[in-house]
Parts: structure tokens; sequence; C-alpha cells
């Protein structure tokens, strides 16, 4: 029986560099952007049904991110609209993952996992964590967005605390050697009790 690990965290925590450290352990790991990208990308499932309603968003056969998203500040009903198309896609995406997956564990990177009521499909779940100053200087690092679209972000995510309150584990991202260290303990955990 393959056991399902929620892997979640607010944007900047460490989530990405952290399932790396779960694969590198032989888990299977899952990652919900990148199966948003593969719906998105030519060929991609949510392409047409996007085509038909915001035409100016698809371009060459995929669709075109940055203009997605203008149309969706433009028109925030049609947030919804997105989720309903997205959201099926990509849950289609996770069971076939976890159907072929060979791992004893398989991690499932979910960047909004109890937002979305994800955390229910899961065995157990793990929360990356850092301080907020260094979530801010990490994300704004980046170059990718200014401080005012980091606060619109994380306005749309649950807070951190109650990430952390309710998950099974709690993994600080203060520094690599320390957070690796969290993961191979989680690992002896769950496979503790799944051979006890």
């Amino acid at each position: 029986m393959t056991f399902r690990l929620g892997l979640t965290g607010s944007i900047g925590m460490g989530k990405s560099t952290t399932a790396r450290m779960f694969a590198d352990a032989g888990c299977a790991v899952w990652d919900a952007d990148a199966a948003v990208h593969r719906a998105y990308a030519k060929g991609g499932a949510a392409v047409a049904p996007i085509a038909a309603r915001v035409p100016q968003a698809v371009c060459d056969g995929a669709v075109d991110r940055a203009a997605l998203r203008a149309h969706l500040q433009a028109e925030p009903a049609d947030f919804a609209w997105l989720e309903s198309i997205v959201h099926p896609i990509v849950a289609r995406d996770r069971a076939d993952f976890i159907a072929q997956a060979s791992a004893d564990i398989v991690v499932l990177d979910i960047p909004m996992l109890y937002e979305t009521g994800g955390d229910a499909h899961m065995d157990a779940v793990a929360c990356v964590t850092a301080p907020a100053d260094s979530q801010r200087a990490r994300v704004l690092a980046r170059g990718t967005m200014d401080a005012a679209q980091l606060d619109q972000i994380l306005a749309k995510q649950m807070p951190n605390a109650e990430k952390c309150a309710r998950a099974d584990y709690v993994i600080e991202t203060d520094t690599l050697d320390h957070a690796a260290a969290q993961v191979r303990a989680i690992l002896a955990d769950i496979r503790g009790k799944q051979h006890a």
C-alpha cells in the first residue's frame, strides 16, 4: 500500500527544495504546479476550454499564463470558472501518478493543499515553514514579483501558523542540513509505522 504524504507550505518557504530531498530519499514526488503546466502546454487538457472562453490567453496552441493572469485581474469572477476546469484535470493527473508509482511513499507537492481540501485525501501532511522575514526575502530575491504581488498571493493562502498547526509534520527550512535531517526523520517515522 502506497503511503500518500501531502507536502505543502506557503510561497517562499522552501517547498521545492524539500520536495527534491524527498525524491533523493527514494520517494515518488508529484508536483501540482508541474501538472498545471502540463495542462496549459500545447495539447494540454485545459487549452481548448480556456481558448473557448478567453481566446486571447492561448497562443500557438498553449495557454499564455501572463495573458490569462491579466484576464483574471480584469475579471476576478473567472477564477472559479478556471478552477472548475483545472482542478479536475490536475486531480486526474495526480491519480494516474499514484496508480503508477512503485515507491512505498508518494509525496504530493501541493501549495494550496488545505485551501482546496486536498488534505482529506492524504495519509499525512508535512508543512514547510520559515520565518516571515526569510520568506519575504526569498520570494523578492527571485525578481519575479514585487512586494504588492507577494502580499496578494499571501492573502489567498491560509496563514502559515494555521497550516503548521494542522500538519502532521512541520519542516523548518532554516538551513539545508536541518531540513534534510527532518525529511529523514519523517520518512523513518512513516516507514516505522508502516512496518509496525
